[in-house]
Parts: structure tokens; sequence; C-alpha cells
């Protein structure tokens, strides 16, 4: 039967295979149009026609042509130009900087950023070029320092604010740990030495805080390593010292032998080692505690000092100022003691013009009561002793009206309920004497006396 029957010759894996003719989009033949399709071209080599897109390898915000950015380029052959070399790495982006040595047949060039130079390292590393196998690696960075002692609080920002004092930073790195944890270690890097060298002495000789922590950082050169590529076995020297390390290949000691005996005491000396070093980082992390303990008690002891200096600088202001009040005060008491004095004085001035005036004004009127009574005095004597006769020609007075009675004249009434003492010869009875200036005296009222007035 043809369903027992075993498989073709062919058909076998350990057999040669039968052509079987061009693959069906190599054949030529019609179409499903009836036309016959065009024999597929071989695809293009990959390493011809290549284009970098420089955008896609440029971060926000990145800065280019930095420190970190450029590459060493060792193995040149003699004679090789600058043109030449910028012909090289210009499929990566244009060198900013290209430096030769042409003797020594070594050159460095910057590239644009930290990623195009990756892969212009990787790809250009160990090419040919011009006879020789070229050798492409990052260039040692010179203005790079390691910051150390760096408290919790600090961020790549503000290590680059911080640095930025002693000149322009490119690159500013807070080192964390797996978990995003500050380690307290950081990197800095310059864009030139002098800046950098500059940070570091100043560093050393002063302590640079950073925040309100008195704890400096410190500042070393940074110990650069190459964890990229290592060391391949193509770059080792092939010397007398190499092929007696080479002689057996890696393996473990056997017990009991000689070199299971020193191997052993290499690793009690390693585990000392690492013994010595936990025991010491112990002593600093205690030393650090207690320092810390004793930073925080000085700051409270400050506070309280600065509290109390401000509280008697206070107590000092206020006391000024209450004495700065009660002088104001004084000032204001003597300025009311002087206006009161002067108002008084005032006062008492004006009551001595006013007693003054009224003492002027009863002696006018004593003056003219005198004169008027002095003149009916004198007509009433002359009635009493003429008996009526006129004195002068004049008329003489009607009968009865010789003397004013008391009722009408009450000056006379006064007069005789208070006599005056010592009036002259020509007062009479029931007459109203005058109102003598002074004592009075035989002077006032004399027979031949006038008086003044």
């Amino acid at each position: 039967m043809q369903g027992n029957r075993g498989p073709r010759p062919e058909q076998h894996n350990h057999g040669p295979p039968r052509y079987q003719g061009p693959p069906p989009h190599h054949r030529r033949g019609p179409d499903s149009n009836g036309q016959h399709a065009e024999r597929s071209k071989p695809p293009p080599d990959a390493n011809t026609g290549i284009t970098i897109d420089l955008q896609a390898f440029r971060k926000p915000g990145e800065k280019t042509y930095t420190q970190r950015s450029r590459l060493f380029v060792g193995n040149l052959p003699s004679g090789t130009t600058e043109e030449e070399v910028e012909k090289l790495f210009s499929k990566y982006s244009k060198p900013s900087e290209i430096f030769i040595n042409k003797d020594r047949g070594f050159g460095f060039v910057r590239l644009e950023t930290r990623t195009l130079a990756e892969i212009a390292r990787v790809e250009l590393d160990d090419a040919p070029f011009n006879g020789r196998q070229l050798r492409v690696r990052f260039a040692t960075q010179g203005s790079a320092l390691s910051v150390r002692n760096l408290p919790q609080n600090i961020s790549n920002e503000l290590l680059e604010e911080a640095f930025s004092m002693f000149g322009q930073v490119e690159r500013a790195i807070v080192i964390v740990d797996d978990r995003g944890r500050p380690t307290g270690k950081g990197i800095v890097e310059f864009t030139a030495k002098p800046p950098a060298r500059k940070a570091l002495d100043r560093c050393a000789d002063g302590a640079f805080l950073l925040t309100v922590f008195p704890r400096p950082v410190t500042v070393e050169p940074l110990e650069q390593y190459d964890e990229d590529e290592g060391l391949p076995e193509r770059l080792i020297s092939k010397n007398q010292q190499y092929h007696k390390e080479r002689e057996q290949p890696p393996r473990f000691a056997q017990p009991g032998s000689f070199e299971y005996e020193y191997a052993m005491r290499w690793k009690a000396l390693m585990d000392m080692e690492k013994q010595q070093y936990e025991q010491v980082d112990r002593n600093i992390k205690e030393a650090r505690e207690k320092l810390e303990q004793e930073l925080e008690a000085a700051q409270h002891e400050h506070q309280v000092m600065l509290m109390r200096q401000d509280l008697l600088r206070r107590q000092e202001e206020l006391r000024r100022m209450e004495e700065m009040h009660s002088q104001e005060v004084q000032k204001r008491k003597q300025i009311e003691l002087r206006q009161e004095e002067e108002r008084r004085r005032r006062e008492e001035e004006m009551a001595r013009r006013q007693e003054g005036f009224k003492a002027g004004f009863p002696e006018n009127r004593d003056q003219d009561a005198r004169m008027h009574m002095a003149g009916q005095g004198m007509g009433m004597n002359r009635a009493q002793m003429g008996g009526g006769a006129q004195m002068g020609g004049g008329p003489s007075l009607p009968s009865g009206a010789s003397a004013m009675p008391t009722e009408a004249n009450p000056l006379m009434a006064q007069q005789e309920r208070f006599p005056l003492e010592g009036m002259g010869n020509n007062a009479m009875p029931g007459a109203q004497p005058g109102f003598p200036r002074g004592p009075p005296g035989p002077a006032d009222f004399g027979p031949n006396k006038r008086r003044r007035y």
C-alpha cells in the first residue's frame, strides 16, 4: 500500500538537500495579471548609508560639548591630520575640539552629547583606520571633584548652585543607592581645571557649609574608573610575568597543600582588614552621633543665649524709651510751669492795673465832692454870719432856704452820724465837710488858705 511507503531519500535530515530552485519571490514568471515580475534587489549593506538623528539622542535640558563627551583616541597612524579625525567623527556630531599629537599618535575629540560620544566609542573602538586598530575611550576628567559628607536634604540643583560660586559647573550629581536614598556622596564637574582647583583649595582651607546644619563637606579629586569596558585580553601585555601567572588555570586550592595554607592566611588577613574597617566605621558612627548630640545641645544653648541677649536688648531699649518718655514728660511739665507762671504774672499785672485804676477813680470823686461841699459850707457860713447879707453883691437866699434839710442831702446826714474830727474854723454845725487827702490840720482850713485841686 502507498500509505506504508517510507519517506523519500531526499526527505531525510542526513541527506544532502536537493536543489529546489530559487525562492518564489526570486523566480521570474507571470504573475496573476500575466506580467513578469522583476527580480528583487539584494538587501543593502548594514554599514552603508547609516544616518543618526542627533535630536533623538539629546535629552531635554542636557548641556552640550561637556567634559563627559570628550573622547581619547589612541594608536593613530603617524601623519594623521585633524581633518581626517573630524571626518571620522562627523557622522556622530560636529566635533568642537580636536587635538592631535602626531609624534605620540593620540588625540582628543569632544562631541555634542554623552550619548553620541558613547555611540562613537562603541563603533570606532578597535576599528581599522589607515592600517591600524583605533583605541577609543572616554578621556579622564581633570576638572571633576568628589564631594563627601553631604547632608540628607541636598539635591542635584542645590549642589550645583553651591559650587557655582567657584566657576561654571557642567554637572552636579548626588549619588543614591538602589532605593533612591542619598549616600552622602556626590560628584561635581566643572568646565575647566582652574575652578576645580579653586574649589579644592577653598574647601580644604575653610569649612564649606551647604545647609543650616554646621557640618562641612569634604572635597577631593575624583577617582575615575572604567567600569564599562574594563581590561580586555588584547590589551594585556604578554610579558614574562604574564606567562608565569598563566601557567595554571583557575581552580580551588586543595586542602593540605602549600597553596591552600597560604591562601587561608591571605583570607584571614583580608578578614582582619574587613573587621578593622567595620570597627573603624562603628567608631566613626558613634563619634558622629555623639557630635550630633553635642551639636544639638550647643544649638539649644546658643538659641537660649541669643534669646537672652535679645531680651536684654529689648529691656535696654524699653529702659531707654522710658527715660526718653520721662524726659519728655519733664520737659512738658517745665513748659507748663513756665506757661502757668507767665499766665499768673500777666493776671497779677492786669490786677495791679485794675486796682490802680479803681484807686484813682474814687480820689477824683472825693475831690469833686470836697469842692461841692466846700462851696455849700461857705454859703451857709455867710448866711449865718450876715443874716442873709450878700457878699459881693450877690443875691440873698430866701427865708427858710438858708439851711438844707438832712433828708434832702444824704451827705450831710452821713456827716452828722459820723462827725469829722479836726474840722477847720469854717466848718459849721449841720454842714457837710469835705474829704481831706491827708491828716487834717490848720494849714488846710486857714482863713486865707485856698484849696488846691
